[in-house]
């Protein structure tokens, strides 16, 4: 994805900077931040769900995406799960209409126990002072970044039980909501508005990365059941 975009900011860069190219170079940088986004997405979600057994090791396979080992899952249905939620959201990505997205792991009685939470904020602009080549490794350096701290978050975090599941939520505005439930995709994969269930009553947050690139600004953190943590640290006092 980051190297079909070299040459079409390159392009870009040449224009003149015009208050019409300016709107030009906006629109454009919102359309490449959504289908990075989508990209980055895709391979975090799979990450987290490895990196956190969710599912069992043998279903994953070992891969390599900006230069970092990641472990993507070869089960059929679950890929296609997570690709209809990236192909539905990418056009709200496009018009900077996504607030957050997060990954929901939950118990066997469907209670959260972590979230992974991305916040995504509007780009600020493009090709300012550095190349379009700096700006791409830049981009790439920082999706780099957050793969490597997903792969590291075990540290931070205390074991999730046993058959947990998983699902995705999609936070934006309620008029965007209603927008997107119009829209054709939805005749095969519908949206529906989350339940209170997916929220936690009480949570401790850890944050993991943040960025602001031409093209991406975004914030990983989890938020972790504060009554497990609590627990957890109990155990290791009365070890």
């Amino acid at each position: 994805m980051l190297d079909t975009l070299r040459g079409q900011i390159i392009h870009l860069c040449s224009l003149t900077k015009s208050s019409v190219e300016a709107q030009r170079m906006k629109e454009f940088v919102k359309i490449v931040s959504g289908g990075v986004l989508c990209e980055f997405l895709e391979v975090a979600f799979h990450l987290i769900l490895y990196v956190r057994e969710v599912y069992p090791a043998v279903v994953f396979e070992r891969r390599k995406k900006y230069n970092v080992p990641v472990q993507m899952c070869c089960h059929p249905d679950l890929n296609q799960y997570i690709l209809d939620v990236l192909h539905t959201m990418k056009p709200l990505l496009e018009e900077g209409k996504v607030q957050s997205v997060a990954l929901v792991i939950s118990d066997k009685k469907f209670i959260p126990v972590e979230r992974f939470v991305f916040e995504v904020g509007n780009p600020e602009g493009v090709c300012t002072t550095e190349s379009p080549d700096n700006f791409l490794l830049s981009t790439e350096r920082a999706l780099r970044g957050f793969l490597l701290k997903i792969n590291s978050c075990d540290a931070l975090l205390e074991p999730i039980p046993k058959g947990c599941t998983f699902s995705i939520l999609v936070y934006t505005k309620e008029s965007s909501f209603l927008k997107l439930q119009e829209g054709l995709n939805l005749q095969e994969f519908p949206w529906v508005e989350a339940d209170e269930r997916t929220k936690m009553k009480e949570s401790v947050i850890i944050p993991l990365k943040s960025t602001s690139t031409g093209i991406l600004k975004m914030q990983l953190f989890v938020e972790e059941c504060a009554e497990r943590t609590r627990n957890g640290r109990d155990k290791v006092e009365d070890v």
